[in-house]
């Protein structure tokens, strides 16, 4: 049972390690292999994408579910809101079939994200080291499930509830619903990858610290800076320019940066221990010679306050 984990490591070693080490290319083969991995995932794609828009109506349809629906963790249900039924128009002859081009394209790219982070990894991966990879292979398959838990919980929490203020506002103040087809799929949409992105930031955080760029007594020492960036970049990136929109994006953007602070904590490069105790040997050491040290060289270290023992020369 003792030499399982060994041979183990040594198959991996001899199997893929290896020969992931001795691949080694010209600058040529090197564009060669990322033109045919591009095209791989652009075929991929593709494919993907020729589903995705034959239920692109289906796709709208569920998009606009967090319109008039709130979603009930307790019952993991929808439930309607008490807002009246708002009306989808198209202001443009092709803007209805624009959409469903748009969403169709943008579910194929998120459906098709494994496989094109498959496709980069094999691509990066013989510059890297054992260690290196050891720690780069996980890290990509959580930034796919980070994207993912990023555009769920968009979905499924602020998209509802950014809405149903939205809309609850403009029909209290007397305006009639009536929303564009084109402006509430970029609306939706927008929404969703911008979250999916805000979810990386746990993941790059901890990529920087392990790199030794940052670690977790920087990142709490400014986190009024964090805070004031997050509304910068909440204000940006918001389709409307509303603080409502903006808190709900710098909200939880602020709570992922504290979530990176741990994972620098924990994952993080550690400094060398020589930094923070070199000073000790140096003192003992200091103090050890001190004992040893001959009379003349006392005399000189003391400024001449030392009075040696005469010696008989003769």
């Amino acid at each position: 049972m003792s030499n399982g984990p060994n041979s183990l490591y040594q198959w991996l070693q001899d199997t893929i390690f290896k020969p992931l080490e001795d691949k080694k290319m010209p600058v040529m083969e090197h564009l060669v292999e990322l033109q045919v991995r591009l095209t791989r995932v652009a075929i991929i794609t593709a494919v993907v994408f020729a589903g995705t828009f034959f239920y692109a109506d289906t796709l709208v349809k569920w998009l606009r579910i967090p319109l008039q629906n709130m979603f009930m963790l307790g019952s993991l249900s929808w439930v309607p809101t008490d807002l009246p039924t708002v009306p989808f128009v198209f202001l443009a002859p092709a803007e209805a079939l624009w959409q469903n081009v748009k969403v169709a394209g943008l579910f194929a790219v998120v459906a098709a994200t494994p496989y094109i982070l498959f496709e980069i990894w094999q691509f990066v991966v013989p510059g890297l080291h054992a260690q290196e990879r050891r720690f780069v292979a996980p890290f990509v398959m959580l930034t796919a499930v980070a994207f993912y838990a990023g555009v769920g919980f968009a979905f499924f929490f602020v998209l509802p509830f950014a809405l149903n203020f939205l809309i609850a506002y403009g029909v209290n103040a007397g305006f009639v619903p009536q929303i564009s087809i084109a402006q509430y799929v970029g609306f939706a949409l927008w929404f969703l990858m911008v979250f999916g992105l805000i979810f990386e930031v746990p993941l790059a955080i901890t990529l920087m610290a392990k790199l030794g760029w940052v670690d977790a007594p920087f990142l709490i020492r400014y986190w009024k800076w964090a805070l004031l960036g997050s509304f910068v970049i909440a204000a940006i990136l918001t389709p409307t320019p509303d603080p409502f929109n903006q808190a709900l994006m710098a909200g939880p953007m602020f709570l992922l940066y504290w979530v990176g602070i741990f994972g620098a904590k924990y994952f993080g490069k550690t400094k060398p221990v020589a930094d923070g105790q070199a000073g000790v040997p140096a003192v003992a050491m200091a103090t050890a010679g001190a004992g040893t040290a001959s009379p003349s060289a006392m005399s000189k270290s003391s400024g001449g306050d030392y009075v040696g023992v005469p010696t008989d020369r003769r």
